[in-house]
């Protein structure tokens, strides 16, 4: 029997993909096609994304489907593994704290699951790759760059596309500061799902030079469900992280 999560948005879009499979299925929305389709055993992947098409004979008994968004710097070819959100500024004074909300380009995964063990089949994007430099040439790094608008609420979105950030300010510091620009690393994501795609974060402010930023588990919304983690998928062991230091500034 096919298990399926089915989610319904706030948008014109009546449903998403992500979700649970335990059987063949196909996905058909704008700009994308995926499907599992033939026996147990001699299955056959198929996705269509944006004009490029990816086929894949599967061998073995796949057991569990599971397709949900992950940690957006993956495609087109892991380049880096830092993403760069650029927003309107927002100015906050001393000993201030304050909660804004961004949008996030998504990224989604197609994972393989059997007794707890997870192989990454795919991952695409709706969502154009642009690239940038934080900081200098000789100091900085290559950030998956972004552009959002700045929200006081959770905005809309197609959760195909776009995820959304709710980013807590803080200023540590003894000075106004002017924030643009958001820098986080992937090993510190928690992404979540359901009727939208979220992340929550803070930004710890020391000057307009000196910030740090880290993710929290949190959903922003009741019912969601947490993503497969890609770290987590492909058993790559790494150091605990306690977030990103953005030591090129905020602005």
């Amino acid at each position: 029997m096919i298990h399926l999560i089915i989610l319904f948005l706030r948008n014109t879009y009546t449903s998403v993909m992500y979700g649970t499979y335990n059987d063949n299925f196909t996905y058909t929305g704008p700009d994308l096609s995926v499907s599992i389709s033939g026996p147990a055993g001699s299955r056959r992947y198929t996705r269509e994304c944006v004009g490029k098409r990816v086929e894949k004979n599967l061998a073995s008994d796949t057991g569990r489907i599971i397709i949900n968004p992950v940690e957006p710097v993956n495609v087109p070819d892991g380049l880096t593994s830092h993403l760069e959100i650029s927003f309107d500024p927002v100015v906050i004074r001393p000993g201030d704290e304050k909660v804004i909300y961004l949008k996030f380009p998504v990224e989604t995964a197609v994972f393989l699951e059997s007794g707890g063990a997870y192989d990454v089949l795919d991952i695409f994007s709706l969502v154009p790759t642009k690239y940038s430099l934080y900081g200098l040439p000789e100091t900085g790094c290559i950030t998956k760059w972004y552009r959002s608008g700045v929200y006081s609420k959770i905005p809309e979105t197609d959760p195909l596309r776009e995820g959304i950030v709710e980013l807590r300010l803080r200023n540590s510091g003894a000075v106004w500061v002017e924030i643009s620009r958001a820098v986080f690393q992937n090993t510190d994501m928690h992404i979540y799902y359901g009727d939208f795609v979220s992340m929550a974060a803070v930004m710890e402010i020391w000057n307009p030079k000196l910030a740090r930023t880290s993710f929290l588990r949190h959903p922003l919304a009741g019912n969601m469900i947490p993503s497969v983690e890609l770290y987590t998928a492909r058993k790559i062991p790494i150091v605990q992280q306690s977030g990103y230091v953005m030591e090129q500034g905020v602005s």
